[in-house]
């Protein structure tokens, strides 16, 4: 997975962390299987400027293969959504 695809989805979960009362920006699939990656991997990273997008990105290598799946079928599915 590149690293500018990986970077731009998990800003969009970061977003939607930001903005939890607003539409989440990232599908629920990524957020619910990102979520934990996010509080063990960069706990106590305030949301908002890219900072949790930022983090996730450092941790790439460390994330979890169900939140990997779901980056990687968001990907997908918004390449088709394109089409």
């Amino acid at each position: 997975m590149s690293i500018k695809i990986l970077a731009a989805a998990l800003a969009m979960l970061a977003f939607s962390a930001a903005h939890a009362a607003d539409a989440p920006a990232a599908p629920p699939a990524v957020v619910e299987a990102c979520k934990a990656d996010v509080e063990k991997l960069c706990p106590g990273v305030q949301p908002g400027e890219g900072r949790i997008a930022a983090c996730m990105k450092d941790k790439r290598r460390q994330l979890s293969d169900g939140c990997k799946a779901a980056i990687k079928e968001q990907r997908k599915n918004k390449g088709k959504a394109g089409a």
